[in-house]
């Protein structure tokens, strides 16, 4: 699994995958060893995410493990977009500061901290809207709005956490803007990365609020406030638009 993820982040960084016009990659394609570390534990982390390690014995086992198929695919979208986000910081900036080095390191703690929660909480989901049954072996369900406020609390926790992470590793890397030479559309470019992740940690911090300061009665709506992230991300990505092209032809025109 170590190897596999390795060659996919080499094969994408050899095809350019992430690039964006007009920010020169300071990465290169060459994979380093905190890369490869990262990979390593990713991968750990999407192992754990599967139903079972056993073959399913009988057809029963086998439809209970089938069951877990959306889940997975859902907790899965959410590791590999944390994975890619990480690799489009390597492969833009190249630092591996000691600051670059913890914070990477408090990254991929969370994602392997919070993998279990993750695969719960969308398990329990899953199976709730899907009608199914519980089955011996399959997550068992919430029995009151008290837990799922705490699961909530938990996840939001988390979230915030990852995002908050990758808002700080977007900060040091405009702090280091000179020794970096970013010109003014890669300095614009990282500023967009910070409010990126910002605008998502703090869709987390109102699910914490809601949830701590509601109490278990507002623990569903703790959960549909992750929905904002498209209106959100959407409006963040119509004005950083514009200010991309106000830039782009501002450079243009000498």
């Amino acid at each position: 699994m170590r190897a596999l993820t390795r060659s996919i982040r080499g094969h994408l960084a050899d095809k350019g995958v992430g690039a964006s016009e007009g920010f020169r990659w300071r990465g290169g394609k060459e994979i380093s060893r905190l890369e490869g570390l990262s990979d390593a534990v990713f991968a750990f982390a999407i192992t754990l995410l599967v139903v079972s390690l056993e073959v399913p014995k009988t057809f029963d086992e086998l439809l209970v493990a089938l069951r877990g198929f959306f889940a997975f695919a859902i907790c899965f979208a959410l590791l590999f977009g944390i994975w890619y986000q990480q690799y489009v910081f390597f492969r833009r900036y190249g630092m591996e500061d000691l600051f670059v080095v913890w914070m990477n390191a408090m990254l991929i703690f969370v994602v392997l901290f919070y993998v279990y929660p993750l695969k719960f909480l969308f398990t329990g989901l899953v199976n709730r809207l899907l009608g199914f049954p519980p089955a011996h072996g399959s997550v068992e369900p919430l029995s009151s709005l008290q837990q799922l406020r705490d699961l909530m609390l938990i996840f939001g926790a988390g979230y915030v956490a990852v995002f908050l992470l990758f808002a700080l590793l977007y900060g040091h890397a405009y702090r280091r803007r000179e020794q970096l030479e970013l010109n003014e559309l890669e300095r614009l470019d990282t500023r967009e990365s910070i409010w990126t992740a910002l605008l998502q940690g703090l869709v987390g911090v109102v699910s914490i609020l809601i949830a701590g300061l509601g109490g278990p009665r507002a623990a569903p709506w703790a959960g549909i406030i992750y929905m904002a992230n498209g209106p959100l991300q959407a409006a963040r990505g119509v004005y950083w638009g514009r200010r991309r092209r106000h830039v782009k032809s501002r450079v243009a025109a000498g």
